[in-house]
């Protein structure tokens, strides 16, 4: 029998899940485990980077354990390992490896594709459940999973404050598959400039925000988000702001 219970607020036993997407150099790093503080409690990190994150050692206190095979079951049992070691927070830096890192899906399909003579569609059978088992391991951890995701990237011309035309490193769309960023909670870009630009969000407070260089605050806003307290400030930038910023003006904090 199917039966419908009263809609109630039970945030305070969920954690968060919540995407950084960047280009090269944009921070994406740093911002997780500033996030990661601001969430507060015990840090761990899944490591694809190769020790990219042992470099903020002095910075922050957290534990690391690095990948050298990137297989979605990899990262699955990396997880597991976190929750049963007592962790509260985790950082997947890097979750891109696990599509087109060595051993993940990507490889995978082509390494099955060839046992099936050719058969994209028998790979991608093969291959897809074993990275659905990742996503569900991420949506259903007893800790907080922050993952960050490369972006594919261009140059584009922008006017600098001199109005010149110069080059700029921009980000696309995350290396991942089409659609991941559905399954988070809050999904957020860093630019060259070290400005995360929030894209989707369930926590209100976070709804369409733009924030030069975030720090431990917006870890804070999402714990506030989930146990129900009041969120701190958040220093967020106008649009003008961002633009002066990527023209080279002054840092706005």
């Amino acid at each position: 029998m199917f039966e419908f219970q009263k809609a109630s607020v039970s945030r305070h036993q969920a954690r968060a899940r919540v995407a950084l997407s960047g280009p090269s150099g944009s921070g994406k790093t740093y911002t997780a485990l500033k996030m990661a503080a601001g969430l507060g409690g015990s840090v761990a990190v899944i490591d694809t980077e190769r020790g990219s994150a042992a470099k903020y050692a002095e910075l922050f206190d957290f534990s690391v354990l690095e990948l050298g095979s990137y297989s979605p079951l990899n990262y699955v049992k990396a997880l597991r390992s976190a929750e049963k070691a007592g962790f509260e927070t985790v950082v997947i830096d890097s979750l891109s490896h696990a599509w087109s890192g060595k051993g993940g899906a990507l490889e995978m399909v082509d390494v099955a594709q060839r046992r099936y003579r050719g058969n994209t569609f028998a790979a991608w059978r093969e291959v897809t459940p074993v990275h659905n088992a990742l996503v569900d391991a991420i949506l259903t951890s007893r800790c907080h999973v922050i993952a960050t995701m490369r972006t594919k990237t261009e140059y584009v011309l922008q006017e600098n404050r001199r109005g010149r035309m110069v080059p700029v490193k921009v980000g696309l769309a995350p290396i991942q598959r089409d659609g991941i960023e559905y399954e988070f909670d809050v999904v957020a870009h860093l630019d060259q400039e070290h400005t995360l630009r929030v894209s989707k969000t369930r926590c209100p407070w976070l709804d369409q925000c733009a924030v030069l260089e975030p720090d431990e605050r917006v870890g804070q806003t999402i714990k506030a988000w989930l146990v129900g307290d009041a969120p701190p400030e958040l220093p967020q930038a106008s649009a003008a702001e961002v633009s002066a910023r990527r023209r080279g003006g002054q840092t706005v904090h």
